[in-house]
């Protein structure tokens, strides 16, 4: 593993000042590829190129965020996954060689916040990364200045101040991810949001190439809190279903 303490135009980084980023996949030509990159975006980055040597490392450097390949030695991204977001929650940008999304929804529902297809363009990654950042910093000011209340949808309720879910009083664990698209979805129950809106309003990515995770998501909602409380309006997006008056 190796560790930079400059950011991309040779200033020493103060402590603290940059983003740490674990990059973990055994190809060595895109492992490295994408450190360089993340590097000239300015993050401090680390490497790991099997499931174990992953774990260890999230537990000894504390990153901010982690971009994880499923397929690995040792043990796979899901295990990994699993390993580190029992430890401490951290952002993860899952990335898989199979369009198979089987593999996607494991991935989400084992604490995954996104994920990729191989082949992928940088640019979409480095995107996706601060994306990702960007949510967990709205994350840390709304439990810092929550929204009061709960808001209840017939058995469904969210609690923005805790960021909980309850269906029929049993509490529902959600990725931060599908929190925020529940509750982008909550906001306007029973109105219609594009695949467009909810990448705009959740991801802050708006490239339609992405509406793929949208789908995904949605998926993994509806296994946690029950597929009849999202319905799908062919061709244009999802809306939250709500108790008839």
């Amino acid at each position: 593993m190796e560790q930079t303490h400059t950011s991309h135009n040779g200033v020493a980084a103060t402590p603290g000042a940059q983003r740490r980023v674990l990059v973990v996949e055994d190809d060595a030509t895109i492992v490295d590829a994408i450190a360089a990159r993340l590097r000239a975006e300015g993050f401090l980055v680390q490497t790991a190129v099997d499931g174990p040597a992953a774990v260890d490392a999230a537990e000894a450097w504390q990153p901010d965020l982690m971009v994880l390949d499923i397929m690995l030695p040792g043990f796979d991204g899901l295990e990994v996954c699993r390993r580190v977001q029992a430890a401490r929650p951290v952002p993860v940008l899952m990335l898989t060689a199979r369009d198979d999304e089987t593999d996607m929804l494991v991935g989400l529902g084992v604490g995954a916040d996104d994920y990729m297809t191989k082949p992928f363009s940088m640019r979409e990654l480095t995107a996706r990364v601060h994306v990702l950042l960007r949510r967990v910093e709205r994350a840390a000011l709304a439990a810092v200045t929550p929204r009061s209340g709960i808001l209840r949808l017939g058995e469904l309720e969210v609690d923005h101040a805790q960021r909980r879910v309850r269906v029929r009083g049993d509490d529902v664990h959600l990725t931060p991810t599908e929190f925020d698209l529940l509750v982008c979805l909550a906001n306007t129950p029973r109105a219609v949001l594009s695949r467009e809106q909810l990448l705009a309003e959740v991801w802050d990515w708006a490239d339609a190439s992405g509406t793929r995770t949208v789908d995904s998501h949605i998926k993994a909602l509806r296994r946690k809190i029950g597929a009849e409380r999202i319905r799908t309006v062919h061709g244009v997006g999802y809306a939250l279903e709500t108790p008839a008056p």
